[in-house]
């Protein structure tokens, strides 16, 4: 593995950090829409998630295959990487598992859920605290995926990164929603939203002094499978089921074969 130059680790981190405070994005249509766009949203879940899992699949696990065939064979490189990226998967499912289900990001709420008139401020706060901690946990990993693919391949890190952006959003509602209705202040609302993106690029700067020093092709591959695993794990278990629930079902269908192939021709002009 050569060396990354400071302009390259600096545009990885911009991406991350541009991904990460997509949520409020989310926190700002929560206050201009009066309801959720669930057609837009559907469509929007679905193509991240095919963008994800077309990635995952057809450029990321084959990388990070190669990386590790080339140092250790193709046989036990092979074996590295499926188990990389089923740690990927464990891992994502572990953090997910900890989280109760009403702080869950993966629990869809939408703009018009919220009465405010019986649900009580206290417990609306705690609702949108503890949605800001969950989301910041999810975002953690994320950060380091966006990170570590930009640096390897700025097209890639790229995709990557606005994939995770629009996903970010309605995790964004999530936070900001309950606040608003808990303080009755936008600004306190959209803030706390704003700032759970911000263990995107926490997890990116920690990756970057933690692990960049000892990078290596075995740590360098193991962490690339860990990413695929992660990002299909996001989209499997959050995304298309979030933009089903919207009721949408064929657009996130649609939607997911649209990011495909925007992914797929991506690759192919960039190559």
């Amino acid at each position: 593995m050569g060396e990354f130059t400071w302009n390259e680790i600096m545009f990885a981190f911009g991406l991350t950090l541009f991904a990460g405070l997509s949520t409020g994005i989310g926190s700002l249509l929560a206050f201009f829409a009066k309801r959720t766009n669930t057609r837009f949203l559907s469509l929007a879940l679905g193509f991240s998630a095919g963008v994800m899992i077309y990635v995952s699949f057809i450029e990321i696990f084959p990388k990070a295959r190669i990386e590790l065939s080339e140092a250790y064979g193709d046989t036990k490189g092979f074996w590295l990487t499926t188990a990389a990226f089923f740690i990927g998967v464990l891992l994502i499912a572990i953090i997910d598992k900890l989280i109760p289900s009403l702080e869950n990001p993966h629990e869809i709420k939408m703009i018009e859920d919220i009465d405010k008139e019986k649900a009580g401020q206290t417990k609306l706060m705690r609702m949108g605290l503890f949605t800001a901690l969950a989301i910041g946990i999810h975002n953690f990993p994320e950060g380091l995926a966006t990170f570590v693919a930009a640096l390897n391949d700025t097209g890639l890190g790229i995709a990557i990164a606005v994939a995770i952006a629009i996903h970010n959003i309605p995790e964004g509602i999530a936070v900001s929603v309950p606040i608003y209705y808990a303080t009755g202040s936008k600004k306190k609302a959209f803030w706390y939203s704003f700032s759970s993106g911000l263990a995107e690029p926490v997890g990116a700067m920690i990756g970057f002094l933690i692990l960049m020093p000892f990078l290596s092709p075995l740590l360098f591959g193991m962490i690339f499978a860990g990413v695929a695993g992660i990002m299909v794990f996001i989209s499997i278990d959050e995304l298309l089921p979030a933009a089903q629930e919207f009721g949408e079902h064929h657009l996130s269908i649609y939607g997911l074969i649209a990011g495909m192939m925007v992914m797929a021709m991506s690759l192919l002009l960039f190559a």
